[in-house]
């Protein structure tokens, strides 16, 4: 809604520049064709150029305080986006930096658990190179007494 006042402004803006520039063209044609003497049409000439630089003079100052308002107002606009813009990045870095903790942790925990496996199964052979590098002895079985 904001934006087409501001296109309504900007055309009306445009049309009168327009109209003021066709008015000071017409001016001055119709100066130059109306039967006059040298010295008048010089004289007219020159009031319409006076009245021309005036009128654009006025033109140009609205156009600068309208332009001022809009500095204003984008860089209030500017200060806001880019203060909410870096709040977003804090919260995405706090958010990136948890993800970033807690991934961590399960592969801390896996490399933990691997080198317990490790060290469990290291021990469990070790246990029976033992037991096999012992002699055994054949036990046998009793002898039934013969009767």
């Amino acid at each position: 809604m904001g934006r087409n006042n501001d296109r309504e402004d900007s055309s009306a803006a445009t049309k009168l520049s327009y109209l003021v520039i066709g008015g000071g063209i017409g001016a001055v044609l119709a100066l130059l064709f109306a039967p006059k003497s040298g010295v008048e049409l010089r004289g007219d000439i020159a009031d319409a150029t006076k009245k021309g630089i005036e009128k654009g003079k006025e033109a140009a100052a609205q156009i600068q305080e309208k332009a001022g308002d809009y500095y204003e107002v984008s860089r209030d606009k500017v200060g806001e986006l880019y203060g909410s813009a870096t709040d977003k990045a804090g919260d995405i870095a706090e958010k990136a930096k948890s993800a970033a903790a807690r991934t961590a942790n399960p592969f801390s925990a896996a490399i933990d658990a691997g080198k317990d496996a490790y060290t469990a199964e290291k021990r469990k052979n070790e246990s029976k190179s033992i037991t096999e590098g012992r002699p055994t002895y054949a036990v046998e079985a009793p002898k039934e007494p013969k009767a």
